[in-house]
């Protein structure tokens, strides 16, 4: 064996080497040598200055053969999933990079803090009818164990969509509801509507995922009894019901003659206000419209909490104003609350956490706003990790699809990840000149395959869909490409960028945590929970 490489292998395995308390500690770049000369590995050298990486590469290893995973049947008695919309693995590779350059590092060795969680798996994203999916189909796979067709939710494929006749006897249960059943706590917090895609195929049971108030149900659907997806979940009646509902949507709960606090109309044409009936239909139960309100909600004396912070969806993360009355809590602060209420039943917890809005950042090609949420993800997570611990909560963090969102060229390393790309020179050191293309004209690292593409708008967001779709390459030299307001050029003009069908990240800890791994269908992170949860079993102990 090479004289070099025994000593870097015997440093490792000693653990004579500065290791970082993560293991992943390969900001500094530490140069490749052993030994304070850097050349001949003599084994009495400094051993801080060993090899960082190779150290770091031995450090995590150690901790994986350290890990016993635990398999056992029915051995969680929580479960929080959590749920990235769009978020696939280009988006969770730019926001680990913009994390770490928010906090003055070079980016690339930074992890978000579910990528450090123990165990890692893939799922097949496609929906029944779909090679690329919507987040109906892929969320009804997950809190269901069925695929179904897009557009659908937690009903099975034989439905037409649309189609409220169609819907007899295609009900599919959802993991929420078993665990209601089951007499455990339920909750659901998404910063979408709460009667969105995502989070209403928890609870609802619908042939088409637009149904979010009864002025959107169609005529054949009133006449053939479908109820809308706002007020089944008044109708979840599943042992408590469901305990924590926090995210935006106001106006699908309350009637249009109805104004909010928000000073917008409801848009229920029945006349019912959904939160009264909350507020009546259990004991110890809140209603909360904005940030105040809700930090002062008292988690100890409230077994139903109703929060609703926006008239439709909640702010980008970004954007988040904490502005008294109408100000709006944070991702990370609604899961701590939703915790604290849930944690109190004995019989444990099934939570369900979307960051709905990174969807809605790459559909307007505005990577800025879907890489801020995709990091408000990351510390909801964190906090969860802190507040659960790994011997019984299965923790979970996935997509339900990703998008056509790209890193690309060959910037240096540290190169701001929203910025142009700047490669190295001939002699390996960042040139201080853009990278051209064929044209002669600078191009950004991350850019769309296609969408609205190039605008440089004062907010920037959803603002991007008040101007149409512009093909083709702009000139960004005098462009400030790290704008929340820039969105990103994108090859094919399209009214929208569109989602995309690769398979998308699973990273998991806890009870049955090793049972994530390789590449799954969709549909089997519900039987994880079914499994280590023991779901149906207990739900049928105690149906009559």
């Amino acid at each position: 064996m090479n004289k070099t490489l025994l000593v870097l292998s015997m440093a490792a395995i000693l653990g004579l080497a500065a290791c970082g308390s993560d293991g992943d500690k390969g900001s500094d770049g530490v140069a490749g040598a052993a030994g304070s000369d850097g050349a001949n590995g003599d084994s009495g050298k400094d051993w801080s200055s060993v090899n960082q990486w190779y150290v770091d590469g031995q450090h995590r290893v150690s901790k994986a053969e350290a890990m016993t995973p635990n398999k056992d049947a029915g051995s969680a008695k929580n479960i929080i999933l959590f749920v990235g919309d769009g978020m696939g693995v280009s988006t969770i590779t730019a926001a680990r990079i913009l994390d770490g350059q928010l906090h003055s590092n070079t980016g690339e060795e930074n992890s978000l803090s579910f990528e450090t969680l123990p165990h890692l798996g893939l799922a097949k994203t496609y929906n029944v009818d779909a090679q690329t999916p919507d987040s109906a189909g892929t969320m009804t796979a997950m809190m269901t164990g069925v695929k179904t067709d897009a557009g659908v939710i937690s009903q099975a494929e034989g439905v037409v969509r649309g189609n409220c006749a169609s819907a007899a006897g295609q009900d599919l249960v959802t993991a929420l509801e078993l665990a209601g059943i089951a007499g455990m706590s339920t909750g659901v917090v998404s910063t979408a509507r709460v009667t969105h895609a995502t989070p209403a195929s928890t609870f609802a049971h619908v042939p088409d995922r637009d149904w979010e108030s009864d002025s959107n149900l169609p005529a054949e659907a009133v006449t053939n009894g479908c109820k809308d997806i706002a007020a089944q979940l008044l109708d979840f009646n599943q042992g408590q019901g469901v305990n924590v509902v926090m995210g935006g949507g106001r106006r699908e709960f309350i009637p249009n003659t109805m104004t909010d606090p928000e000073g917008k109309t409801g848009k229920r044409s029945d006349g019912r206000d959904l939160t009264a009936e909350w507020l009546s239909q259990y004991t110890n139960a809140a209603y909360v419209t904005d940030r105040e309100a809700f930090l002062a909600l008292d988690t100890t004396n409230t077994d139903h909490a109703l929060g609703l912070f926006n008239s439709s969806h909640m702010d980008y993360d970004y954007d988040r104003v904490e502005d008294g009355v109408q100000g709006e809590p944070s991702l990370a602060e609604m899961t701590a609350k939703s915790i604290d209420i849930l944690s109190k039943n004995d019989k444990g917890f099934v939570l369900i956490v979307e960051a709905g809005r990174i969807d809605h950042a790459h559909h307007a090609g505005n990577a800025a706003r879907a890489l801020y949420d995709t990091i408000a993800l990351s510390d909801a997570v964190r906090v969860a990790m802190e507040k659960t611990s790994e011997d019984d909560t299965l923790l979970m963090v996935t997509a339900d699809h990703s998008h056509v969102f790209t890193i690309a060229g060959y910037p240096t390393r540290g190169n701001p990840i929203l910025g142009l790309v700047k490669s190295n020179d001939a002699h390996g050191e960042p040139s201080i000149t853009n990278s051209t293309d064929a044209n002669g004209m600078p191009y950004t690292t991350v850019g769309y395959a296609n969408g609205l593409g190039y605008a440089s708008l004062a907010m920037g967001g959803d603002e991007r869909y008040m101007y149409a779709a512009l093909a083709g390459r702009v000139d960004l030299n005098y462009v400030d490409t790290q704008s929340a307001g820039f969105h990103q050029e994108a090859a094919v003009p399209l009214e929208s960028e569109t989602h995309a069908g690769e398979d998308v990240a699973i990273f998991s800890r806890g009870p049955g945590a090793s049972l994530i791994e390789g590449t799954v269908e969709q549909n089997h992170l519900f039987h994880v929970m079914n499994y280590v949860g023991d779901l149906v079993n207990k739900a049928e102990a105690v149906t009559p």
